[in-house]
């Protein structure tokens, strides 16, 4: 086969930085699947650095464990890796939930959400005794810099898009319970505030801002090994 030189193409993007950042989505699961014991309650989160953690717990062969999935996907994913999940009421409280970030800064503040499964991801980490960030170095960042995700109400969905503005809809189904998924496209600043607007605009589900309090532990897999950041819950 000829050389892209050889044929006057152009060489495309190294795969280098994408292969660095699944390696250290895989050594930040294995980090956080040490974590979890036989007989535990653990709350499975949504997106490609769970994706790296679900056949880790398999492999890790703890036995009585009961999972709690934050979507469908993950859910299909791990009662095919034969793990054992039940709805949240179900369980009940959680020893951990273990989870991924969108973005992380120093102080703990996350954005979650990029899959659309925040609320329930919000939810799964409240019923959690202790709450788990896994990710690899390109999630942390030095201030959070968004878009935020949103679920919101159908109804007066336009008049609620224009009380969050600059706000959009993303074209993409529905949340797993049938919300709308959309993104706060303005800047964060002081995140505290901003989930608080969020939070009171009427129409909105859930937002995805995770105040530190509710984290427990964060696992950044970078060039050197594993940080561990403990969070303020």
């Amino acid at each position: 086969m000829a050389a892209d030189g050889a044929t006057g193409r152009r060489r495309g993007p190294s795969l280098s930085s994408e292969d660095a950042a699944l390696d250290q989505k895989r050594a930040a699961a294995y980090a956080a699947v040490e974590l979890v014991k036989d007989g535990m309650r653990v709350g499975l989160g949504s997106g490609s650095t769970v994706a790296e953690f679900l056949p880790a717990l398999a492999e890790r062969g703890c036995t009585g464990l009961r999972c709690v999935a934050t979507s469908p996907a993950t859910e299909r994913v791990a009662r095919e890796l034969g793990l054992e999940v039940e709805p949240l009421d179900a369980v009940g409280e959680l020893d951990v939930a273990i989870d991924g970030a969108d973005e992380i800064d120093p102080s703990g503040w996350l954005i979650k959400g990029g899959g659309g499964a925040h609320t329930r991801e919000k939810i799964v980490v409240a019923a959690a005794r202790r709450f788990v960030v896994i990710a690899s170095a390109n999630k942390a960042v030095a201030k959070l810099d968004g878009p935020v995700p949103l679920e919101l109400l159908s109804f007066g969905v336009n008049h609620t898009l224009a009380a969050l503005a600059p706000a959009r809809l993303r074209d993409v189904p529905r949340s797993p319970d049938g919300g709308l998924i959309a993104d706060y496209m303005g800047p964060v600043g002081d995140p505290r505030e901003l989930a608080r607007r969020l939070a009171e605009t009427p129409g909105v589900i859930e937002h995805g801002l995770f105040a530190p309090e509710m984290v427990s532990d964060i696992l950044i897999a970078g060039e050197t090994g594993v940080e561990h950041r403990a969070g303020a819950k």
